[in-house]
């Protein structure tokens, strides 16, 4: 009995992540229909395989690894058909964020994002959006900590770049993203 009610709370845990791991899937591939599907995809995975967690404190991690392995697998799946410069963003001119302030913030990072390598934008979208720490974010990436704080670094770095040739030294975003490495 006592094995049921776990899977039972650890089954709910997880569907409780759904929109952090949405948002992150998001933030990854700039595609919402690609989005969905990742988050499908690593929750049917992390459903089905919670027998083999073996540590509770660390399904959080382990179910962004599992997504992050479903990302990389349709990395590879498009290598050859997709090219990442020729996606748009799914934002046109009846998207609301066009009619203000933070919508002209979200669409500047969006294409700045859009533009940092895999790598760049996963560090960058786990640390800062996500608020994961630097050793979860070593978990679910698969890589040393070193590895994850000097991707954040070149990622932040040219994340400003973009931003500073997108809208130059006036760009809401970039007084943003200012902010946050002061």
């Amino acid at each position: 009995m006592a094995a049921w009610l776990r899977q039972r709370r650890l089954r709910q845990q997880v569907c409780d992540l759904r929109p952090q791991l949405y948002r992150t899937a998001f933030a990854w591939c700039h595609d919402a229909a690609l989005a969905d599907d990742l988050v499908q995809e690593a929750m049917i995975k992390a459903l089905t395989g919670l027998k083999t967690l073996q540590d509770e404190a660390a399904l959080k991690a382990w179910v962004f690894r599992i997504m992050t392995n479903c990302y990389r697998d349709w990395g590879r799946r498009q290598r050859d058909t997709v090219d990442v410069d020729d996606l748009e963003l799914p934002c046109d001119d009846a998207c609301p964020e066009t009619h203000t302030e933070r919508g002209r913030v979200v669409l500047d990072v969006r294409r700045a994002m859009a533009r940092l390598s895999d790598d760049h934008r996963q560090v960058i979208s786990l640390v800062d959006i996500e608020g994961f720490a630097y050793a979860e974010v070593s978990e679910v990436l698969g890589v040393p900590i070193g590895t994850v704080m000097s991707r954040l670094s070149r990622a932040r770095g040219q994340l400003r770049k973009l931003l500073q040739e997108q809208a130059g030294q006036q760009s809401p975003a970039l007084r943003l993203i200012r902010n946050t490495n002061e």
